[in-house]
């Protein structure tokens, strides 16, 4: 499993993959939510900007698993 380090307490889902490059743009998580391919601690997000935070698990079927973890501010 890999990591996303963020610098915040948390931050939206669709933020969130945009930043750690797995989508384009924020647009781009629309079909993932849609197939409902997209999972937040276990939990199928249904909501491009549900709030994320270090501790979580977000996985994206096919693709990949990521931690969250804080980094340094």
């Amino acid at each position: 499993m890999e990591e996303i380090e963020i610098h915040t307490a948390e931050i939206n889902m669709d933020q969130l993959l945009k930043w750690a490059g797995i989508i384009d743009n924020g647009a781009h998580i629309k079909p993932f939510i849609e197939n409902r391919l997209i999972t937040l601690n276990g939990t199928i997000i249904t909501e491009r900007r549900k709030k994320v935070r270090p501790g979580d698990i977000i996985a994206i079927k096919d693709i990949g698993s990521w931690r969250i973890v804080t980094g340094e501010v």
